[in-house]
């Protein structure tokens, strides 16, 4: 919003506070005028929903939207997480529905202790899980009039940074940003926020969903925060990432061994002062090396110009998350949390593909050489070996049921289809027909 913009809104003082607080340390936000307009109208209160897959542990990255979702709580917003248990499902099948149950448990309490933990109220602050209208037929319906409208590149453009990308893109793939533009709709919000890995997504999102008269929303996205190694933290890379009910001495040594280079500022570390400790202790003072910092801007300038040691940042930044997480830990100390992460995180032994030698194929009788003559005449069969196990099985008195999908004027087929079935030896299926012909 530029300061022409700004100057011309007519809206109270209040409104305006309000927004500053919801955009506080974003790095985008999509909608803005939307927003306020909400913001400014008497009774609307504004919802908007976090989702998050439910496929490894919160960490503390999760500080980072938690600390937005507080800011929006605080604002006087509706505020929906969304645990994804079935786009966590679709993530390449990793999942059992048994383990999302108990990971969905698991993470909706260690979300709901790390707010309360930051002594942020929750009477505002809702769950709901993906599976609970996303299975419905009208969900359905919608999703596939969005994939008739949305093409592969497109889908495969917008979730290019959420979803791992693979020479030979799954399907499951593909249907996740069209799954997550529609849960806006189905959960009855007004905006969205996430990471701005999500930037595509949102605008698919905003492309599609009123081309099937679904509104319009506004996005909100906070900067992703580096992992502890340098790249994106991330519940998939285990040296890059500090899980939540990590015991104390963990933390420690990973946030000691953290990559805090000053020539590459855009660190875990630095990041973790501006995104997370920053806006908790604000507007109190980070006292480190007898030197007292109100803003990130003076601290990171001070750790860039050797005024202030890495080791010293590091332990503060070390004893902050102990102590934090302790409260944490305290809260999730109970059989609840222990069940769900047992059971949600056992690990999945996959049986092992030992090939069993081939049995030996089964002799026709001569009516089932005959059929198999019939059955092959003018068509083309795929795994005949299988096709001769299957017929030596097949008697007048155990008709081989079989289904055939008229996709056009395939009258051959079907006319030898209808001789067999004549003699009461075949059961033809024909699109969603189940009688015998």
């Amino acid at each position: 919003m530029s300061a022409a913009d700004t100057k011309k809104e007519e809206i109270s003082e209040k409104t305006r506070e309000t927004r500053d607080l919801i955009l506080r340390n974003l790095q985008e936000s999509l909608g803005v005028d939307k927003l306020t307009k909400q913001l400014e109208t008497e009774g609307k209160v504004a919802h908007v929903y976090w989702g998050t897959a439910t496929t490894g542990k919160p960490h503390v990255g999760y500080l980072v939207p938690m600390r937005k979702i507080a800011d929006f709580l605080q604002a006087g917003l509706k505020v929906t997480i969304l645990f994804a248990d079935l786009h966590a499902y679709l993530d390449n099948m990793k999942s059992s529905w048994e383990l999302l149950k108990s990971r969905v448990v698991y993470y909706e309490c260690v979300i709901k202790a790390l707010l309360q933990s930051l002594d942020v109220p929750i009477d505002q602050l809702y769950f709901t899980k993906g599976t609970e209208y996303q299975l419905s037929r009208q969900y359905t319906d919608d999703v596939l009039r969005l994939s008739s409208q949305v093409s592969q590149r497109d889908a495969l453009k917008a979730g290019a940074e959420v979803v791992k990308q693979v020479e030979s893109p799954l399907l499951s793939g593909l249907l996740y940003p069209l799954l997550q533009a529609l849960d806006e709709q189905y959960l009855k919000v007004d905006g969205q926020f996430g990471g701005v890995d999500q930037r595509k997504i949102f605008i698919l999102a905003e492309e599609q969903l009123p081309k099937l008269k679904l509104g319009k929303r506004w996005h909100l996205m906070n900067p992703m925060v580096p992992g502890l190694t340098g790249s994106k933290m991330s519940s998939s890379e285990e040296d890059s990432k500090i899980d939540v009910l990590d015991e104390p001495e963990k933390v420690r040594a990973k946030i000691l061994g953290a990559a805090c280079s000053r020539d590459q500022p855009d660190n875990g570390v630095l990041a973790f002062y501006n995104f997370v400790l920053f806006p908790i202790v604000s507007p109190e003072a980070i006292v480190i090396s007898n030197q007292q910092f109100f803003e990130f801007s003076a601290l990171k300038q001070a750790y860039l110009d050797g005024k202030l040691d890495e080791n010293a940042l590091k332990t503060f930044l070390a004893e902050f998350l102990v102590n934090l997480l302790d409260k944490v830990r305290a809260r999730c100390d109970n059989d609840i949390v222990r069940e769900a992460k047992e059971k949600g995180y056992s690990k999945i032994v996959e049986s092992e593909d030992v090939s069993s030698p081939e049995k030996p194929l089964p002799q026709l009788n001569a009516d089932q050489k005959t059929w198999k003559e019939r059955i092959q005449s003018g068509t083309e069969v795929f795994h005949e070996k299988d096709l001769d196990r299957v017929l030596s099985t097949v008697s007048s008195s155990k008709p081989l049921h079989i289904m055939f999908v008229a996709q056009g004027k395939e009258n051959s087929i079907l006319d030898s289809l209808l001789l067999f079935s004549r003699s009461n030896l075949f059961w033809i299926q024909e699109s969603q027909s189940k009688e015998p012909f």
